[in-house]
């Protein structure tokens, strides 16, 4: 006696109507031995596609036993009844349901990478499959370049790739023309005479005809089970071997699902190539702007940071009065050079310079303006960093004999000169005092003499006794040494005055602190601004998750089809994900070039600020993008993986 690879006992399957439930199949049995051709016939609406679902693990019943070789269906998991259909069941659908993005061998071979068959094995087994159907030469061709006739024979060589013991036939006949669908009825009867278990649901008589056991559907309840008498019985010695594959670690396993699954996600974005960008563009804006607003924050840093330093690094302005602002401050006379000379003499001081001011007249020949003249020492262009561009400074001797020597900014040289004008050696009058030009310096951005005003600078001592007649000092520059805490050396410059003084009648500034308070300040805006910038980027994982779930809605009947031939939840779980990170991650690319773009055409069109771009800003920004897709990708992905399979194939 055969053995019973199907046992059906008592099944119901209902569904929801309204407020009450509709009955589709009620008190089922049904026995199937192996290497049967059996027909399930009954009208529209009998239940006969509702019990082909149930029997190819794509449904559930309400109520009953449905068992499997055994195994009692209701008790397994959505995994294990993915593998009941990936190596028990092939199915051959009356829409063919075929992936139009595929060619006719990589539809095929679909069942044989959900099972883990290395990539030639299951290469050469379709090859065969569409060898043996007559399609050897239609193997690279799309569902839509095929008849009828020949998507529905690659349906079936889909259905025989894992070696299916039992082949599942849902109308298989119906869409195709009298001579297509002979010939898919004899290459069924074929397969049936090699051993394999053949399921044919149809409203044809004659095409239930072809098989020996016929039973007939009505309101839900097999009314006719019957053998025909006269038709023989065309079972082999028993069902065709399934094919022998080779072992894969379960890395190999996995990387060759990946790599299925990040095919497909490159399929959907070039078949839908505008979406797809679309889908991008809110990543690609939040992406460049977060890039291009730190970038601008740290060159903005620099750029305040460059013109701190011009100011002179690590230096203290030493001013008389008790306070920044004081209004009698300009009259207070207590610092002197004296003053100068002790702190010059403290071990962590570099360099320290007094200064004078005064606003004169300079003349050259007929050129005359108006200039601001900083009497200074030796040490001056060292203490504030400042550039000599031509000649030379003072010298402590130029300073003690008070010389009648200048250095000149290049404003001034411009403006006495001519933009290529030779000014070292020249004389020129300042005020009504004859000097020689010994040197060139690059003009002062801010500060003391910033501003667009001409600055000339001379030895302290002949500003003060030819042109102010007082030997007061305007003010102390003071450079600390770079490894010296600026707090600490800013204590003992005050002890010391202090000392000197008896009394604090001196107000110090400390270039540090300034520094300090704009970093912090551009800081602070730069956070602001990329705040804004990360709120885009939020609104464009959104977008990719909208869009996902748009795609998964349009792509149900696809997951149904990679279900019913045997994908895991977490193949399909995989596939999603993947192309929403794929989305995201080609944005964030994009949006990084962007970026880089638009910091090239900044730095074109001026020279005076450039952006500052950091491979740690791009790699975060880069990484977030990923971090989007999958975050925000998850949901479309688990729901896409969730899905029923019957349902998912009535979705066409």
């Amino acid at each position: 006696m055969a053995e019973n690879l199907i046992e059906i006992e008592g099944l119901r399957r209902e569904f929801p109507a309204g407020e009450g439930v509709l009955t589709v199949l009620n008190d089922i049995s049904l026995s199937i031995e192996k290497g049967e051709m059996i027909a399930i016939m009954g009208a529209s609406g009998s239940g006969k596609s509702t019990l082909m679902n149930i029997l190819g693990c794509l449904d559930r019943p309400s109520a009953g036993s449905y068992r499997v070789t055994g195994r009692e269906t209701a008790e397994l998991e959505p995994d294990e009844l993915a593998e009941l259909r990936r190596e028990h069941f092939g199915f051959i659908f009356q829409r063919y349901h075929l992936l139009s993005e595929l060619t006719a061998l990589e539809n095929v071979e679909m069942p044989a990478i959900y099972a883990d068959e290395p990539a030639a094995e299951r290469r050469k087994r379709a090859v065969a499959l569409l060898d043996r159907l007559g399609l050897g030469d239609r193997m690279g061709h799309r569902p839509g370049q095929l008849s009828g006739g020949q998507q529905q024979r690659v349906s079936i060589a889909r259905a025989l790739m894992n070696g299916a013991e039992v082949i599942l036939a849902d109308e298989p006949t119906g869409a195709l023309d009298s001579r297509s669908g002979e010939e898919v009825l004899r290459i069924l009867e074929e397969l049936h005479a090699e051993g394999k278990t053949v399921v044919m649901v149809t409203h044809d008589a004659e095409v239930a005809a072809r098989c020996r056991r016929i039973v007939e559907l009505r309101d839900g309840e097999i009314v006719s089970d019957r053998r025909q008498e006269g038709r023989a019985d065309m079972r082999g010695a028993g069902p065709e071997a399934a094919p022998k594959r080779a072992a894969l670690t379960m890395f190999r396993a996995w990387s060759s699902r990946f790599a299925e699954a990040f095919r497909m996600a490159a399929l959907s974005m070039q078949a839908h190539k505008m979406r797809t960008f679309l889908t991008m563009l809110g990543i690609i804006i939040g992406i460049a702007s977060v890039v291009s607003v730190v970038a601008l924050g740290q060159g903005s840093q620099k750029r305040v940071l460059s013109n701190i330093s011009r100011l002179g690094a690590n230096t203290l302005e030493i001013f008389p009065g008790r306070k920044m602002g004081e209004t009698r401050g300009a009259r207070v006379q207590t610092l002197r050079v004296g003053d100068a000379d002790a702190l010059a003499r403290l071990s962590y001081i570099d360099a320290v310079t007094p200064t004078v001011s005064a606003s004169r007249t300079i003349r050259y020949r007929t050129t005359e303006a108006n200039a601001r003249v900083m009497g200074v020492g030796a040490q001056y262009f060292t203490a504030k960093s400042l550039k000599i561009l031509e000649g030379a400074g003072f010298t402590k001797s130029s300073v003690a004999r008070s010389a009648q020597e200048a250095v000149i900014d290049e404003e001034a040289r411009k403006t006495l000169f001519g933009a290529k004008g030779d000014a070292l050696g020249r004389v020129i009058l300042i005020g009504s005092v004859p000097v020689r030009v010994i040197g060139v310096v690059e003009t002062r951005q801010f500060g003391p003499g910033g501003g667009g005003t001409l600055t000339i600078y001379m030895p302290f001592r002949t500003v003060q006794s030819r042109m102010l007649g007082d030997s007061a000092l305007r003010s102390i520059t003071v450079r600390v040494s770079d490894d010296v805490s600026m707090t600490l050396a800013m204590d003992g410059v005050a002890k010391m005055l202090i000392q000197r003084h008896g009394l604090k009648d001196f107000n110090i500034l400390n270039t540090d602190e300034i520094r300090q308070t704009i970093t912090s300040t551009t800081q602070t805006l730069a956070l602001l601004i990329a705040s804004i910038a990360f709120i885009s980027l939020i609104v464009g994982g959104v977008g990719v998750m909208n869009i996902m779930l748009v795609t998964v809605s349009e792509r149900t009947s696809e997951i149904g089809v990679r279900m019913a031939v045997g994908a895991r939840q977490g193949d399909i779980l995989q596939q999603f994900l993947i192309e929403a990170v794929m989305v995201c991650v080609i944005g964030g690319a994009l949006g990084v070039a962007t970026a880089l773009g638009f910091g090239a055409i900044f730095g074109a069109l001026t020279s005076s600020f450039q952006l500052s771009f950091s491979i740690t800003s791009i790699v975060t920004a880069f990484l977030f993008s990923s971090a989007i897709g999958v975050g925000f990708g998850y949901l479309p992905a688990r729901s896409a993986s969730k899905l029923d399979p019957v349902a998912a194939l009535a979705r066409d």
